[in-house]
């Protein structure tokens, strides 16, 4: 099918705000005056809900089991990560316009803003993906949207130290760490596997302890009958409503934390959690961000 007969389908539909049902995209493609078989037919349904309620033509590749993370930085460069480094994939898009509108549509999914106005945003989609976009100009040439795809399964030790992540005798030193109940960053650069790392490391606190989780974005999933998860909020279009991780970290002290966790320290949120540190909250943890300086 070709793209101007899809982009009338889609308007006709848009038009009339109905779901694209088969009988709805096969009307829509009898009054443009073509007639397609069942299959094509399908297909067609197929491809707009893709793009109406799912991410384009990203939607297989996230499908995809061992896929981590889904970069765009450009209509036919489309980059995955299967857990040995990024790979280049033969996905495109149409234009910058077709991005840039896959970007906005997710923003929305997400409950978040995208425009000139705020060009960029950082948000958790319903079902745990993490989204990063940033618009033109601010970024150059076309819309760069990040996607990192968060796993239902939590890994234990074991798994990682037979994947290679953990070095042999590596479990039995993070196992001390959290029987001594010593507090603890974890410190890599981005993908380097610090979430994972803590969410099987909460996994083996003990079961009658209460774990309060502070995070920008829900990612860490530890397998745990006893965790309470906050998580910011960026303010409205008024400029009111705004909850940062400082704020969160402040209230968890309030919650009576065995082990407080902040998911991602990089600004002042650490004087908060360092202070708690120190006054008597034993075991708490987080992950740092670790940033390369090139001159």
């Amino acid at each position: 099918m070709s793209a101007d007969l899809l982009d009338a389908v889609r308007l006709r539909l848009a038009e009339s705000g109905m779901e694209p049902t088969p009988a709805r995209v096969a009307e829509a493609l009898r009054s443009e005056g073509r007639l397609l078989g069942d299959a094509e037919v399908l297909g067609v349904v197929a491809r707009l809900r893709s793009e109406l309620v799912g991410a384009g033509p990203l939607e297989r590749l996230l499908a995809e089991p061992d896929v981590t993370d889904v970069l765009v930085t450009a209509p036919d460069q489309v980059w995955v990560d299967r857990g040995s480094g990024l790979e280049r994939t033969e996905v495109t898009f149409p234009d910058a316009a077709a991005v840039r509108r896959l970007a906005q549509r997710l923003a929305a999914i997400a409950g978040r803003r995208l425009d000139d106005a705020r060009p960029w945003v950082d948000a958790r989609l319903p079902d745990g993906t993490r989204l990063h976009a940033v618009l033109p100009p601010v970024a150059v040439g076309s819309t760069c949207l990040s996607l990192r795809v968060v796993r239902p399964r939590a890994f234990s030790l074991d798994d990682l130290v037979a994947a290679g992540t953990i070095p042999p005798g590596g479990e039995r030193l993070l196992r001390s760490v959290l029987d001594a109940r010593l507090s603890f960053v974890i410190s890599g650069g981005t993908g380097s596997g610090k979430t994972t790392l803590l969410t099987s490391l909460l996994g083996l606190v003990a079961p009658d302890e209460r774990i309060v989780l502070a995070e920008d974005s829900a990612e860490l999933r530890p397998d745990h009958p006893h965790v309470v998860r906050l998580e910011t909020r960026p303010a409205n279009q008024e400029g009111i409503g705004l909850v940062t991780l400082r704020d969160l970290v402040r209230q968890a002290l309030r919650m009576r934390p065995d082990r407080l966790v902040v998911g991602e320290v990089r600004g002042p949120e650490v004087t908060d959690l360092l202070a708690a540190l120190n006054t008597g909250h034993e075991g708490g943890c987080g992950t740092l961000t670790e940033l390369t300086h090139a001159f």
